[in-house]
């Protein structure tokens, strides 16, 4: 579900009855895109601050607008909020200001980097501010993931008051950007944008341009060729006007459009995008038929997709130009699905090829669907649109002018032809081109020769071709000369000094001339290479070492691991390989982000190869992984040794931005040739030996042995058993009652998996938990632990136990998918268990992985009736900090703290205070692994509400457990 509703704002009692009415604050994953077409800033203060008291936990953006749209409507003045309810995708927002970065590109690159990760569909981007170039921006966000689909709008300027604003949660800015992921593997996103350029007149080169800033174009300033062109009601409307006639730029083989944002005084003009020096520019004009068209093709193909949402970002130039049409669109829109948005000075459209592009008079939207392998409703929507004569004349002029520019071209193609066919080979070839006589003299160069060379044609024309020449090249090139001269064409790469003093390599190609059968020169083409031979070791270097560390990747140290082998087999010497994994660094990388993560393990790297034997050979195979050989001095002690070291540098406090961290490593050796003979074998047993210090909490060493192999070996058995255990039927449920201490009553049960092997017969939880929540297998399990439990404590209800409740562990992994309340309800709806039923146990660490949205989720069920139990209580580090806020229902005493409960112990202290807490906090206690007389009466006098454990009782089957409901505990 990606449900849009969507109102304008009058007064915060409307705004709070709409937000009861449609019962908004349940939803955990809930994006609220504000467009405002009042810019005073006291206002949009105060409408946050009402959100957010309203709605805390929903995740905020917007801008101001020029114009509102709500449900296909244009408006004008007002505000509108649009709520977006996600059920699978997670929101993750970011407020960014340019006077934190050097320029637009950092701080687009900043902001990708920030919101998307590999589950990112889609970015709404909203740019404010004149010192803001979107487009940069726009690349800037392309550059670190170029598979996003980026939309969104730039925020209009209110032209009394001069103000416009981006808006989050907390903040807003004049200078900056506003931005929101969308993050779902199931969320389907689409873009879409409408508009049709038609280039009209001469071409105009820019020969004076500092970054977006045209001083000259064919040498004259802009605002002359404007005026002429254009007239002065278009320089006045700047930069609006500036949207509706933009030039078209051919930029690096593809077509975009270049808007006017302003006229400096003196007579330049600043563009959207940068620009360079020699880019040819034409005029454009509206394509008006061509867009209808193109609108009504896409709502065609839209209609037959599955659409949810449609979010509108469209321009404020199109709303004037053509709004008969503009209306009629969001009508088509919203007849397809919910159409809201914003009219903007400027749309961000992502291309079906190359970057995502800011373009203007463009009709952009993006259609959202969390429903998956589904088609579109047989609405038999007709899209159809009827032109008023006020687009039909202007219809018309465009076909005036298009047939005019197209004669015009026809009348001076027949007179230039021939020019044009002789001239192409020097004129319009970016490659060198020269010719020279058969002394080697020149005769003639082309502009890319002069540019390239600094001197113009007439100033070479009579000099030697050879004075470019390195005087070691000379007599191999004059060889080529001659060759060419007898009619052989010629190919060689040569060394030339160029303009800047930099010396270039050049790919030559030696044509003879011929006139009436005899040679009389020849022609040179040149095209500098350097570049590429440049990207060519770059790839090179590229797939043979680490980008940030510099380190050799695992393709080239396994090479080099070969290569050292054989040398070690020849000369019957050992070798050690060591495996350095970095002891749970994903908690920098999440904490900090992965730029700061990359720069700690570039560290970490200089200080692994400081205190490196000769001999040595290090690599970087993945994300927090090293490899080390060491190939002198190959005894168990001096590896010990140099393990040791490496742990020491490692274990040294890591500085960044002025924190400190502290990280450790867990280490694995093999040796050859005991531990194997060749390259794969080394590697995969140094990773076993890792793993077994990974497993025994890290910053320690360990050899490899065969047992150590064997136990591998095993782990990957269980864990294929384990994969199809569930669709075997393999699972069971045992029940351990639950006791209230007061009457002796048992009033529920707790819910605990077993798995009977056919092969290894029970397997412990404690072996294959652990593995099913590494492997995700757990989810699955998750989901069928709890529908069962359900079902079977709907049951003993139904035979008179009404009473009765069930309670079931929960693991991180489960709890943290977007889709678990999901799953939860129905689990409570196959069972037609009562949720006030069903207590759901959570460990601290589950919790305290994202607190915030972990209190969303809890509190999300606890609105549904479900129990929230926090399990193990006072086994975490942050417990106390955090219990006040935390929405729950029982406190979970753990085991260690029962098993040595007696009167003279310091663990009555704890249980106490425990207890105590959970009175003052009113909620349950339940005290589990009770299992003396001596503990029940302890627990009963410390006015603990209840226990579980084997002096009550061990966990039952399903069928003894039946029997047992009626009796009462002993606990007396």
């Amino acid at each position: 579900m990606a449900k849009t509703i969507t109102c304008i704002f009058e007064n915060n009692t409307q705004l709070n009855s709409f937000i009861e009415i449609h019962e908004l604050n349940e939803y955990p994953n809930l994006l609220i895109q504000v467009f405002s077409g009042k810019t005073d800033r006291s206002f949009i203060l105060q409408l946050q601050s009402t959100i957010k008291e309203y709605l805390p936990y929903a995740t905020v953006i917007g801008c101001t607008s020029s114009g509102e749209i709500i449900e296909g409507r244009m408006i004008e003045n007002e505000v509108i909020l649009s709520f977006t309810i996600f059920e699978k995708t997670e929101l993750k927002s970011i407020l960014l200001r340019q006077d934190s970065f050097e320029n637009s590109f950092d701080m687009g690159i900043s902001l990708a980097e920030q919101l998307s990760d590999f589950d990112t569909k889609a970015l709404l981007l909203f740019p404010v501010g004149n010192k803001i170039d979107a487009q940069s921006l726009i690349n800037g966000v392309y550059h670190v993931n170029s598979q996003l689909i980026v939309a969104g709008g730039v925020a209009s300027i209110n032209k009394s008051t001069n103000e416009s604003y981006a808006i989050s949660k907390d903040e807003l800015t004049n200078q900056g950007v506003v931005a929101v992921s969308l993050q779902s593997k199931q969320l389907i996103v689409q873009s879409n944008s409408h508009f049709e350029w038609q280039e009209i007149g001469k071409a105009f080169t820019i020969t004076k341009a500092t970054g977006d800033i045209i001083y000259s174009l064919d040498k004259k300033k802009p605002l002359q060729l404007l005026r002429h062109y254009l007239g002065e009601g278009f320089i006045k409307g700047i930069p609006n006007s500036g949207l509706e006639f933009p030039f078209i730029n051919d930029h690096k083989g593809e077509k975009v459009t270049l808007f006017i944002l302003e006229i400096l005084k003196n007579g330049a003009i600043k563009v959207n995008r940068k620009v360079t020096e020699g880019e040819q520019l034409t005029f454009a004009y509206p394509n008006i038929e061509g867009t209808i068209n193109s609108s009504l093709q896409g709502f065609k193909q839209l209609a037959k997709k599955q659409v949810e949402s449609i979010f509108v970002y469209n321009c404020l130039s199109r709303k004037q130009f053509a709004r008969d049409f503009s209306e009629k669109e969001l009508a088509m829109l919203q007849s397809i699905a919910p159409a809201n948005g914003f009219f903007s000075q400027g749309e961000i459209a992502s291309m079906k090829a190359g970057e995502p592009q800011l373009v203007g008079l463009t009709l952009t939207y993006l259609s959202l669907s969390e429903q998956e392998n589904l088609r579109g409703e047989d609405r038999r929507l007709v899209f159809k649109y009827t032109m008023p004569d006020q687009l039909k004349t202007l219809a018309s002029l465009t076909h005036l002018m298009e047939a005019s520019q197209n004669d015009f071209y026809q009348l001076n193609e027949s007179l230039k032809i021939s020019e044009q066919y002789y001239k192409s080979l020097f004129n319009n070839n970016t490659d060198i081109v020269y010719s020279a006589d058969l002394q080697g003299h020149i005769t003639s160069v082309n502009p890319a020769f002069e540019k390239m060379f600094g001197d113009s044609n007439n100033e070479l024309i009579g000099t030697s071709a050879m004075k470019y020449v390195l005087s070691e090249d000379v007599a191999r090139v004059r060889m080529h000369f001659y060759k060419a001269l007898k009619g052989k064409e010629q190919y060689y790469n040569v060394k030339l000094m160029t303009k800047s003093g930099e010396m270039n390599l050049f790919q030559i190609k030696n044509i003879p001339i011929t006139v009436d059968g005899e040679c009389v020169g020849i022609y040179g083409i040149g095209r500098n290479i350097t570049e590429q031979k440049k990207i060519e070791e770059k790839i090179t270097e590229l797939s043979n070492y680490d980008h940030d560390t510099g380190l050799p990747n695992r393709m080239k140290f396994t090479e080099q691991l070969e290569i050292m082998l054989q040398r070690a087999k020849k000369k019957k010497r050992m070798l050690a390989v060591l495996s350095v994994d970095i002891d749970r660094f994903k908690l920098i990388n999440d904490s900090l982000g992965h730029y700061a993560g990359d720069m700690i393990l570039k560290e970490l790297a200089y200080r692994i190869e400081k205190v490196l034997p000769s001999g040595s050979y290090i690599g970087r195979f993945s994300g927090d992984k090293f490899t080390v050989i060491l190939s002198k001095d190959v005894q168990i002690e001096e590896v010990m040794k140099t393990a040791k070291s490496i742990l020491a540098e490692i274990a040294d406090p890591v500085h960044y931005e002025d924190q400190e961290f502290f990280v450790t490593a867990s280490i694995g050796v093999s040796f050859f040739p005991e531990d194997g003979l060749n390259e794969h074998d080394l590697l995969k047993n140094a990773d076993i030996a890792t793993n077994r210090s990974k497993d025994q909490g890290g910053n320690r060493i360990t050899f490899f042995s065969t047992e150590m192999n064997e136990q591998a070996m095993t782990r990957l058995e269980l864990e294929s058993y384990l994969r199809k255990a569930l669709k075997k039927n393999e699972f069971y449920l045992m029940f351990q009652p639950l006791i209230d201490l007061e009457t002796g009553k048992i009033f529920g049960s707790e819910a605990l998996i077993r798995w009977n092997h056919p092969k290894l017969g029970l397997v412990s939880p404690a072996d294959f938990i652990p593995l099913a929540e590494e492997t995700g297998i757990i989810q699955e399990i998750g989901r069928w632990v709890l529908k069962t439990a359900c079902i079977q404590n709907k049951k003993w209800q139904s035979l008179g136990n009404d009473y009765l409740s069930v309670a079931v562990n929960v693991s991180a992994y489960q709890f943290q998918q977007p889709g678990f309340l999901k799953e939860v309800k129905q689990a409570l709806a196959e069972s037609k268990l009562d949720p006030q039923y069903l207590t759901l146990e959570l460990t601290e660490s589950t919790m305290l992985t994202n607190i915030d949205y972990s209190i969303r989720v809890m509190r999300s069920l606890q609105n549904l009736g479900v129990n929230v139990s926090i399990d193990d209580f006072g086994t975490g580090y942050s417990s106390l900090s955090y219990l006040k806020d935390l929405p729950i229902n029982t406190l979970k005493i753990d085991r260690s703290f029962i098993n040595n409960l007696r009167v003279d112990t310091y663990d009555i202290a704890i249980v106490k205070a425990i207890i105590t807490m959970g009175h003052g906090l009113e909620v349950k206690v339940v005290a589990e692994g009770v299992e003396t007389k001596e503990q029940i009466e302890l627990l009963k006098e410390l006015n603990c509400h209840y226990a579980q454990g084997y002096y009550i009782h061990k966990p039952l089957p399903a069928t003894d457990f039946e029997k047992g409901l009626e009796q009462t505990v002993n606990i007396h």
